[in-house]
């Protein structure tokens, strides 16, 4: 086997491992809060902290990890992070507590494994470029793009399967994938990345920027979460306190790098016009789908499926189900559109991946909330037809325009970027709905009640955290019967039969929440929209086909020696 595909074969491995391991704890949190003994009306924090702790960290430390690479071998962090998150998946099979202990001990072994997703992560891109020559760099992203929307596909499958046994399997099932990456690279795996010798470890930098970086993500996760009387924590004097010292941080930062020796944020990267603009669509583009994914599975679980008669214990798998099409559709494009960019260019096919995205996002905001399957089935879709669209040629773009020692760095520099645009982007999506939630569900829980001649509950049943009442959906759970379930005995058995049986059954709270849910989704979508609209812009300045000259006009150097190599097979094989 070419060592080429001993790469991608352990970059697939990573891909798989870490996509099935983000989206099997998605669809699982129902499982792993019953599993614990947490009530997620009263754990909101928790839920966060379980979603969003493990991005926030991967994305604090892909920057040191990209750098750190440069100078000791991309090979061997990918091979480290291998081992660390294997280790942490282990330990959170393990969970020794329950409630709020078990809770907690979960998310510190969750950013465990975090440490080593952002080790492999931070250097995936790096060794598949430098593996392949850059006429076939296109293609092999595209293939790991295949595995990352695979693994996620299988990690909803997974999670819906292994949680009705035991919550605990939804983290050991990536244990064998790390058992056999760690042992494949190990022995498989050579270090072919060119080494900057004389960089130093950026220590004034990597602190300004973990500082900026975890306190404004900090303040974010709090912002989102109940505060007093308020149903956000924006008004939290230690978010505000948060969010402003770590953007102090983060205009630090750039100050910082401009002045020290060996920065590991290499600004002078950006007037590469390919990388900045590359680097910007990107941004934009993953501000757009970060919080998407989220927003859907909203909708489904809270209102779609339990209107069309699915259980609330039910709707977290069959979310997952039907949220098929976007992967497929990604799985179709990505290898295609790596190939195609490798062939023409990757400007024009990501730029259209882009606009699709955008009508994908404008037609998800005029769909009515009792749409068919067909209708948003299609949209998915095209949603995941742009995104592969865009995704390997945009990343093969930033890959080819750096030098061979610098793409430690410029990897870690693409995937921070991305993961930190990711939480943002859940970040401002959740602000958005909740927001409108807040103002628009007392008003329609009491014209819900008033429908089925039960306005005297609503003192009783508006008491329900709008916040409350979308994670509850979310997480397959009716806030309905825990309100019921805590009053008394005697209140309850004077509401009647008729109206009982509507209050808990499947539609009347998704028809409730769904007044107060689909104005703002609508807004969420249409700024998707705008976001994909801008990425689709910047990508088309990013200017034609650009590969470092280091990387192809140098005589002798590997990135030569490849290329000659690719060119000759392929002479040969049109010859025969």
């Amino acid at each position: 086997m070419e060592y080429k595909w001993i790469a991608l074969s352990n970059v697939i491995i990573s891909s798989l491992m870490g996509m099935i391991n983000m989206s099997i704890v998605l669809i699982s949190l129902p499982a792993i809060f019953n599993g614990i003994h947490i009530n997620p009306l009263d754990s909101f924090q928790y839920l966060l902290w379980i979603l969003m702790g493990y991005g926030l960290v991967t994305a604090t430390l892909l920057l040191s990890f990209g750098r750190l690479s440069d100078m000791y071998g991309r090979v061997k962090l990918f091979r480290l992070g291998f081992l660390i998150f294997t280790l942490g998946s282990v330990l959170c099979y393990l969970t020794p507590s329950t409630g709020n202990a078990g809770a907690l001990e979960i998310i510190g072994f969750r950013i465990i494994q975090a440490v080593g997703s952002a080790l492999f992560m931070a250097n995936s891109a790096a060794i598949l470029t430098d593996a392949f020559p850059p006429k076939e760099l296109g293609k092999a992203l595209g293939i790991n793009m295949v595995a990352l929307m695979s693994g996620q596909f299988l990690g909803l499958i997974l999670g819906g399967v292994l949680a009705i046994f035991n919550w605990r399997y939804v983290f050991l099932i990536s244990v064998p994938f790390g058992l056999i990456g760690t042992i494949w690279s190990f022995y498989k795996m050579k270090e072919m990345s060119t080494k900057s010798e004389k960089t130093k470890i950026d220590v004034v930098g990597n602190v300004t920027f973990v500082a900026g970086i975890t306190l404004l993500l900090i303040g974010v996760t709090y912002g989102l979460m109940p505060y007093g009387n308020s149903p956000m924590g924006w008004y939290n004097p230690w978010v505000i306190a948060s969010m402003l010292i770590g953007l102090v941080f983060l205009i630090l930062f750039p100050i910082v790098e401009s002045r020290v020796e060996s920065p590991m944020f290499r600004l002078d990267l950006f007037k590469n016009r390919m990388f900045s603009y590359a680097n910007g669509a990107g941004l934009l583009s993953a501000l757009s789908r970060g919080g998407m994914m989220f927003m859907l599975i909203l909708l489904l679980q809270g209102i779609w499926l339990p209107l069309h008669g699915y259980s609330y214990a039910s709707t977290p798998f069959w979310a997952g189900i039907y949220m098929i099409p976007l992967t497929v559709g990604i799985i179709i494009m990505g290898p295609t559109s790596g190939a195609l960019s490798d062939r023409y260019g990757p400007r024009w096919i990501a730029t259209g991946g882009m606009l699709i995205c955008a009508l994908a996002f404008i037609l998800l905001a005029l769909l009515p909330y009792n749409f068919t399957y067909l209708e948003f089935g299609s949209i998915l879709f095209m949603m995941g037809v742009g995104g592969g669209m865009f995704g390997s040629p945009n990343s093969s773009s930033i890959m080819n325009s750096v030098p061979p020692q610098d793409r430690g760095v410029a990897s870690g520099m693409m995937f921070t970027i991305m993961n930190t645009s990711f939480t943002a982007s859940m970040a401002i999506f959740f602000t958005i709905v909740i927001v409108g939630i807040t103002q628009r569900f007392p008003d329609a829980m009491a014209t819900s009640l008033a429908s089925i001649g039960a306005i005297h509950l609503a003192p009783i049943l508006s008491n329900i955290p709008p916040t409350a009442a979308l994670f509850s959906a979310f997480l397959g759970y009716n806030p309905v019967d825990a309100i019921l379930g805590a009053l008394p005995p005697a209140l309850v058995s004077s509401i009647p039969h008729a109206t009982l049986n509507t209050l808990t059954g499947t539609t009347w709270f998704p028809s409730t929440l769904e007044n107060a849910f689909i104005p703002s989704l609508r807004i969420s979508f249409i700024i998707g929209a705008i976001f994909s609209l801008i990425a689709a812009l910047l990508s088309a300045l990013r200017g034609k086909s650009y590969i470092h000259e280091d990387e192809v006009l140098k005589p002798g150097s590997k990135a030569y020696l490849k290329q000659q190599e690719y060119e000759k097979k392929n002479e040969s094989s049109q010859g025969k």
